[in-house]
């Protein structure tokens, strides 16, 4: 199973190692040597699992750890601690900081393998899939990558995991709310009209040439994401209602008229 590991590590020596040994197992390899550094680009890129060295520059390992675990966006992303403590005490700490496994140093690269194997099998189910399509629509999880109609689509990361939320859950209407608390996170403090700035930008994105947009808003209620077929049926629909409106008005409009005539 191929994935995206982040290593927090500052001992250049050991980045090269393990970076070359997982992408040897067919895995994509991010790092960092700095602590607050880290974090952001762990909040951006959103990797798979994370290896974590409990000594960093400017913000250790176990507070990036505790700072993750406290958001509802990033929780759910394993973390092996890696480090040259090797106390009880210490390996409690991290524990009980949010850690999921734990690697003093040195460590043997085949061991290190199988502990990251064992905790994708549990953090990416065999019936998860890496790769989903909707209509002419495709999203690739592991790279990021989207497509339309085999075109690249270059997304934000806000706008990709609004998207892939969607596509998780098609034809199903969300309120602004419901989607802040699913793609932003309940604890993160953002005005509900910020969904609207994203979404715009993601029909912008999506809405290439020659293809029909997916994404519909529902008056009073929210969002979803819908195939052209269902938004071409939903306008079948309302449009000889509001023919029939119309023409309703305008026989008022007459007799109302009429009426006034008469006088």
């Amino acid at each position: 199973m191929s994935a995206h590991v982040f290593i927090a590590e500052d001992e250049t020596s050991i980045v090269t190692l393990l970076k070359y040994n997982l992408e040897k197992e067919g895995h994509k390899v991010s790092f960092c040597e700095n602590g607050e550094e880290a974090l952001k680009q762990i909040k951006n890129k959103h990797p798979d699992l994370i290896l974590m060295d409990w000594m960093l520059p400017d913000l250790s390992g176990v507070d990036i750890c505790r700072n993750l675990k406290k958001d509802k966006k990033y929780n759910d992303i394993p973390i092996i601690m890696l480090t040259a403590k090797g106390e009880e005490e210490d390996k409690l700490k991290a524990f009980h900081t949010g850690a999921d496994d734990y690697v003093t140093k040195p460590f043997s690269q085949k061991e290190l393998n199988a502990r990251i194997k064992s905790l994708l099998r549990r953090s990416k189910p065999q019936s998860s899939v890496d790769v989903v399509e909707f209509t002419d629509l495709k999203i690739d999880r592991i790279t990021k990558r989207v497509y339309r109609n085999n075109t690249e689509i270059s997304l934000g990361p806000t706008e990709f995991k609004l998207l892939d939320f969607f596509i998780k859950n098609p034809k199903r209407v969300y309120s602004r709310e419901q989607l802040l608390n699913n793609v932003w996170g309940e604890n993160i403090y953002v005005e509900s009209r910020t969904v609207d700035v994203h979404i715009r930008r993601l029909r912008k994105a999506i809405n290439i040439e020659n293809t029909k947009p997916l994404i519909r808003t529902v008056r009073s209620a929210g969002y979803s994401l819908e195939s052209w077929r269902s938004l071409g049926l939903i306008n079948s629909l309302i449009n000889p209602f509001l023919f029939m409106w119309f023409q309703l008005l305008k026989l008022k409009l007459i007799f109302a008229n009429a009426a006034v005539g008469n006088l």
